[in-house]
C-alpha cells in the first residue's frame, strides 16, 4: 500500500461518472483536469446559459470562392482575420459583389452584433464583433453566433468569450491532432453566467468606448495616409491599362536580370516618375538602419513574432513567448522598441508595424526587413508610405514566387520614398502618434472589461461594479 501511495504521489486524479460524460462521451484525461472542473464548479454557482441558447450558431461559407477574390469589393473574413476585435478593422481579402450575391452566400451574410468565433487551428477561440451594417461574408473556419434575444447582450458574449472562463471551456473541445477544430455542436456545452442588465450594460458601454477610441485611431490614420498621398501627387492617380511595353535588351535584362512581363508594368514607370516630380528622393537604405543583429540562443525563452502576428488593420506587432527549445528555425533578428518591421512575404498585404513594446529577449522572423531610425526620416512616415496602396503596388514590382510571393531585403533598402516636407511630416507624425494613444486607450478598456467580468464570476457583480466606480 505504502509502494502505491509513493507511485501516485504529484499525479492528478479525478473521478468522473459515466452519466456525467459529455455528449459523446469523451474519456481522455485532459478533459476532466483539475483547473476545467474548478472551472465548471465556478461556473455551476450561477444561473448559467449555453451559448446556443441565447445566440443562433453557423458558420461561414464552404463553397469554394477563390476564383472571386480580388483587392476591393465585399470583405470575406477568414480566421487570419479575426485578431481585431472589432472585425471591420482587419484587412481582408475581398470577393466580388456577383461572388456575394450567390444564393449559396446567403447565409453566411454577416450582420451587425454578430460574434464571430474562429473554429480551426491554433486561433481556435479568437473571437470578434460585426460593428457595422456594411456588406460583409466570412468563411466556414469563423462561427456566426447572432443573438436572439435570449438576454445575452453580443458584448457580453464577446467579452466572455476572452475571460478564462470562456477561454478554458472553448480549448477543452478542441478536437483533432494536427489540424484542431471545434464543432459548431459543442456550443450546447459552453456555457455563460446570466448576468444582470445593470451589469451588463456596464460592459456594453466599455466594448463602444472601446470602438469609438478605435474607430478615431482609424480616421487619423486615413488622414496621415491622404496627406502623403497628395504631398506626392498620387492622388487621383488613374492605374495605366496598357498591357504592351517595348524595351531594349541593355534597359531590362542586362540591368535588372529579369525577363518577366510583370517587372515592366508601365504602372511601376508611373510610380517612379510621379515621385521624381515631386523634387526630391531618397532610399530606404540611406535613411534607415538595415538591422541584422542575431542571437546567441542563450536564453530559456524569446518573445517571438512572425509574420502572422502582424495585425495589418492597425498595425500593431504581436509576440509570443515560447521556449527556445521550441523556437522555429526562422526566429532571426532580434529587435528593440521603434524598429519597423516590414514583411518580406506577400508585400502586397501591408504587413508593417512597430516594435511598441520595449521588452527583453524580442525575436522576429528572417521573413522581415527590419528597419531602425537614424536622423532625417522619420519612422512613421514610412511605416505610412508602406502602408500605402502604391507602395503595396510597387513593392510587388520585385516578386518572385507564385503562391507564396516574396521579395528580398535589398528590394526594401533600394526603394525611391520621398523627401516631404517639415510641416506634412510633423502632421503625419502627429497623427500616427495619437492613433497610438487611442488605440491604447481602447486596449485598456477591453482589458478593464475581462478583468471587471472575471470578477463578477468570482466575487459577484457588486465587487465588480465597486471597482468600475
Amino acid at each position: 500500500m505504502m509502494k502505491f501511495k509513493m507511485l501516485m504521489d504529484g499525479l492528478e486524479i479525478q473521478e468522473i461518472l459515466l452519466s456525467e460524460l459529455e455528449r459523446t462521451n469523451r474519456i481522455d484525461a485532459e478533459f476532466y483536469q483539475k483547473g476545467n472542473l474548478a472551472v465548471l464548479d465556478t461556473l455551476n454557482k450561477w444561473n448559467k446559459k449555453a451559448f446556443s441558447e441565447s445566440f443562433i450558431v453557423s458558420d461561414g461559407n464552404h463553397m469554394s470562392i477563390s476564383d472571386y477574390f480580388c483587392d476591393e469589393g465585399i470583405p470575406y473574413y477568414r480566421g487570419q482575420d479575426i485578431y481585431n476585435l472589432f472585425i471591420e478593422n482587419s484587412k481582408p481579402i475581398c470577393i466580388t459583389k456577383e461572388a456575394y450575391d450567390k444564393s449559396t452566400m446567403r447565409r453566411s451574410y454577416l450582420k451587425k452584433n454578430d460574434v464571430l468565433m474562429s473554429i480551426v487551428g491554433a486561433i481556435i477561440g479568437n473571437s470578434a464583433i460585426v460593428a457595422s451594417d456594411r456588406e460583409a461574408t466570412c468563411s466556414c473556419k469563423l462561427a456566426i453566433m447572432r443573438p436572439n434575444d435570449g438576454g445575452i447582450l453580443s458584448e457580453v458574449m464577446l467579452v466572455f468569450i476572452k475571460t478564462k472562463y470562456g477561454q478554458n471551456q472553448i480549448q477543452k473541445f478542441r478536437r483533432g491532432a494536427a489540424q484542431t477544430g471545434f464543432l459548431l455542436e459543442d456550443f450546447e456545452q459552453i456555457y455563460i453566467p446570466e448576468f444582470s442588465i445593470k451589469f451588463q450594460e456596464l460592459i456594453q458601454k466599455l466594448i463602444q468606448e472601446a470602438g469609438q477610441k478605435t474607430e478615431n485611431a482609424r480616421q487619423l490614420y486615413e488622414e496621415a495616409e491622404n496627406m502623403l498621398i497628395k504631398e506626392l501627387g498620387y492622388d487621383g492617380y488613374n492605374e495605366s491599362q496598357e498591357i504592351n511595353v517595348e524595351k531594349n535588351f541593355s534597359a531590362t535584362f542586362g540591368k535588372s536580370g529579369r525577363l518577366d512581363a510583370e517587372y515592366y508594368q508601365v504602372k511601376y514607370d508611373d510610380y517612379e516618375r510621379i515621385l521624381k516630380a515631386h523634387g526630391k528622393w531618397t532610399t530606404v537604405g540611406k535613411e534607415f538602419l538595415h538591422v541584422v543583429t542575431k542571437s546567441r540562443f542563450n536564453q530559456q525563452s524569446y518573445n517571438y513574432t512572425e509574420i502572422g502576428d502582424i495585425d495589418i488593420g492597425l498595425s500593431k506587432a504581436r509576440y509570443s513567448e515560447i521556449e527556445t527549445s521550441e523556437l522555429p528555425a526562422n526566429a532571426k533578428i532580434m529587435v528593440e522598441k521603434g524598429d519597423l518591421l516590414v514583411s518580406k512575404v506577400r508585400p502586397n498585404r501591408g504587413a508593417v508595424a512597430f516594435v511598441d513594446e520595449d521588452i527583453d529577449n524580442h525575436i522576429v522572423s528572417g521573413a522581415f526587413t527590419v528597419l531602425r531610425e537614424k536622423e532625417n526620416y522619420r519612422k512613421e512616415v514610412l511605416m505610412i508610405l508602406l502602408r500605402t496602396s502604391i507602395y503595396k503596388s510597387w513593392l510587388l514590382k520585385f516578386n518572385v514566387g507564385t503562391s507564396y510571393p516574396t521579395i528580398k531585403d535589398e528590394d526594401i533598402l533600394d526603394m525611391m520614398i520621398p523627401v516631404v516636407g517639415s510641416e506634412v511630416e510633423k502632421e503625419v507624425v502627429k497623427r500616427v502618434e495619437t492613433n497610438k494613444k487611442y488605440l491604447d486607450e481602447s486596449e485598456k478598456l477591453i482589458k478593464k472589461a475581462i478583468v471587471l467580468m472575471e470578477t463578477a464570476i468570482e466575487q459577484g457583480e457588486e465587487k465588480a461594479l465597486t471597482m468600475y466606480k
